[in-house]
């Protein structure tokens, strides 16, 4: 399965998860995501 999916499954749920976030609070989300995504990519060997 492709990392991106992943990453992007999760941006998803967290933007319906928490509809009333700031902006702020959304890009915050998606570096950590985007992070998390990157330790992922090294820990699988992608």
């Amino acid at each position: 399965m492709n990392i991106f999916v992943i990453w992007l499954v999760m941006i998803i749920a967290w933007n319906f998860g928490y509809p009333e976030a700031s902006p702020f609070e959304d890009v915050i989300v998606a570096i950590i995501l985007s992070l998390f995504n990157i330790g992922l990519k090294k820990f699988l060997k992608f």
